[in-house]
């Protein structure tokens, strides 16, 4: 036993190491998820892109992002350049909606919903008015 450590003190030493704390989850934060969403609608030149924060509205998601495309083929661009950047920065079952459509793209990624509209239809669902509870929360007063 001369020159090591007594036992319970190895023991000890290896529980320590076994039980060290892990990283509980390598997911983004809802705020950095967001980010990578806006930067992507902006890269492919999506139109008046605004955020909507819903903490305290809803449970189903932190925020929500509405934006525009020029076309059925930009919608659709817009909305696969953002699930491929968040696909790329590591979030998690993504689910699309409408992405062969063109109207209308929704893409659910967990803490961030968005929306990729044509004009007309984002006119017509207006989701900034029902989430924000302002009149119209493109055009500030």
């Amino acid at each position: 036993m001369k020159g090591r450590a007594p036992l319970a003190t190895q023991a000890l030493s290896r529980a320590a190491k076994k039980t060290a704390p892990e990283t509980v989850s390598n997911a983004l934060s809802a705020q950095e998820t967001l980010r990578i969403a806006l930067a992507a609608a902006e890269d492919m030149k999506a139109e008046d892109t605004v955020s909507i924060d819903l903490a305290g509205k809803t449970s189903i998601a932190d925020y929500m992002v509405v934006t525009s495309g020029r076309s059925d083929r930009h919608v659709i661009s817009v909305a696969d350049r953002v699930v491929k950047d968040l696909e790329k920065a590591g979030v998690k079952r993504i689910r699309v909606e409408g992405a062969k459509q063109g109207d209308w793209v929704l893409i659910d990624a967990g803490d961030i919903i968005v929306h990729v509209f044509k004009p007309e239809a984002r006119e017509f669902y207006n989701l900034e008015k029902m989430w924000s509870g302002t009149p119209d929360a493109r055009r500030p007063s």
